[in-house]
């Protein structure tokens, strides 16, 4: 029998792969507007099961790599697998590596990135940006990228703050962070460390009906991912209000309206190194 560790990990890989079709189109339009040129050698910094190291491979081309590195195991072999399907395993390679200690000398990556790493977990995420600094050569960017906002809930807007303001709502901050943690804040954590050029833009992914199977299906997950453990953090009527909506064995489930809309906002923040 599995232990809970590996049972967690395993929903959560599923989560992500189930749950991409919502985030894949934003993030490469994201991905399109760094400009990273073909032929680049890059680093993607808490790849996950390595969903987003393969569009930035697919951007930098056949004459380009990516190296994406993580801790977890099972993420990384799931990265290995989605590159085997894709037939990008030149393109890419994964690595088991520390990202506030990346094993790597200084000037060795034409350009480093994280999506949906940075702020997560314990780590300082200055000390991870500086450590991204250190890697890349002079000339060459660094970007951040995060899950910054949605709007799920058409029609019930209080009760969807209600449970954005929980923690797996407000995640990857936490209520005993300094504001200065918080990942919008980030611009400052670029111009601390001395990047040239700091950016700061935020896309929009629009959700609109028809839903497709696997919009429905990516939305249910969503849910689940959001605010499927809360119970404990909101009231007993939210929380029935939560399953009602949220649940696709529900007569009021919410996808079931007919002229569903949603959004959801990824945000971007970039800086270069200085020559």
């Amino acid at each position: 029998m599995k232990n809970k560790k590996v049972l967690s990990t395993e929903k959560y890989i599923r989560s992500l792969y189930v749950s991409n079709s919502i985030r894949e189109p934003v993030i490469s339009t994201a991905i399109s507007q760094l400009g990273l040129p073909e032929g680049t050698y890059g680093l993607d910094i808490g790849c996950g099961i390595g969903l987003y190291t393969l569009l930035l491979a697919e951007t930098v081309g056949l004459n380009g790599h990516v190296l994406g590195i993580d801790t977890t195991e099972e993420f990384l072999k799931k990265a290995c697998s989605l590159a085997s399907d894709k037939s990008l395993e030149k393109s890419v390679s994964f690595k088991k590596a520390d990202a506030s200690k990346l094993p790597f000398q200084d000037n060795t990556f034409d350009w480093a990135g994280s999506m949906d790493f940075v702020g997560y977990g314990n780590q300082n995420p200055v000390s991870l940006l500086k450590e991204a600094h250190r890697v890349v050569k002079p000339g060459g960017i660094v970007f951040i990228l995060m899950w910054s906002s949605q709007m799920l809930l058409p029609g019930y807007p209080l009760l969807e703050a209600r449970l954005n303001a929980t923690s797996s709502g407000i995640a990857p901050f936490k209520a005993s962070m300094p504001p200065e943690l918080h990942f919008m804040r980030s611009l400052s954590w670029f111009n601390q460390i001395g990047f040239a050029e700091p950016i700061f833009r935020t896309f929009v992914r629009d959700i609109s009906p028809p839903l497709s199977s696997e919009m429905r299906m990516a939305l249910t997950e969503l849910f689940q991912m959001r605010w499927g453990e809360i119970d404990l953090e909101v009231t007993s009527e939210d929380w029935k209000d939560y399953q009602r909506l949220c649940h696709p064995d529900s007569p009021d489930f919410i996808l079931n309206v007919p002229d569903y809309c949603a959004f959801i906002t990824y945000s971007l923040f970039c800086g270069r190194v200085v020559q």
